[in-house]
């Protein structure tokens, strides 16, 4: 089922044997738009401390109690590496995530091949290998391993980015949609505000020709017409078949 990433800020993560913490925000591989941490703060637990989790340690999902729950204990959590997620997360300290947790998909890498991976210019992307294979093949200086991984993106400050048409601006971003089985994340929720009276349509991630990060902008390989032309979302209904299916048949010449 799509899913809005701001309808799950606030979810409680739940360990084997007790809460973490509430759902704060989502790091995403900008390659993939791929969901690769769920981060939860743990409030007076562990004295707020933020604490990353994958997507691959959740259980059956509680949609209705709004709790998910992971295949980890507290003391597991507890002792796990002690991330600063105010700074960029180095690809050491993934590493040593990786190490710690039973995880396997490292870097969002899925049985061999990233599932439907497509970078920022729509191309399928080359798969990564696993965990052990990356870290016995790595070539990463490490100076570069230190700095944050620079394709590792916050979902809470990628929210606003300003979306630009091919000729001309058309609105920010608002929120995002994923896809609660791959944890892809499927469209980007723009909110057109003073354009088209506040309509907020959606984009897929393959219709991004350019993302300047200084600039904190997106240019989309589409005209502003086609952006205003496109089906209305109501972030207040569910996203149907039919509406998918319109869609990716309003723009299945761009994609």
């Amino acid at each position: 089922m799509k899913r809005s990433v701001e309808s799950l800020v606030g979810y409680t993560l739940g360990a084997l044997n007790g809460e973490i913490g509430e759902i704060k925000e989502f790091y995403f591989d900008d390659e993939t738009w791929t969901i690769r941490y769920m981060i939860a703060d743990t409030g007076h637990w562990l004295s707020g401390r933020k604490v990353l989790i994958s997507p691959e340690a959740l259980l059956s999902k509680d949609w209705d109690a709004e709790v998910l729950p992971v295949n980890l204990t507290k003391e597991k959590i507890a002792n796990s590496p002690d991330i600063d997620t105010e700074k960029p997360v180095s690809r050491q300290e993934e590493i040593k995530l990786y190490q710690y947790y039973p995880w396997t998909n490292y870097w969002g890498w899925n049985n061999g091949m990233w599932p439907g991976g497509m970078g920022t210019s729509g191309m399928m992307m080359t798969s990564r290998g696993p965990f052990e294979e990356a870290i016995h093949n790595s070539t990463v200086s490490a100076e570069t391993a230190e700095k944050g991984d620079p394709h590792l993106r916050s979902t809470e400050k990628v929210t606003g980015y300003k979306i630009k048409a091919l000729d001309g601006e058309v609105g920010d971003i608002g929120d995002f949609i994923i896809d609660d089985e791959d944890w892809k994340i499927k469209f980007l929720v723009v909110d057109t505000g003073k354009w088209f009276s506040g309509k907020k349509v959606l984009l897929s991630p393959g219709l991004i020709k350019e993302i300047d990060w200084i600039d904190s902008s997106i240019l989309v390989n589409a005209s502003v017409e086609e952006i205003k032309n496109s089906p209305e979302y109501d972030h207040g209904k569910p996203i149907s078949e039919t509406y998918e299916t319109e869609l990716n048949k309003h723009y299945e010449t761009k994609v």
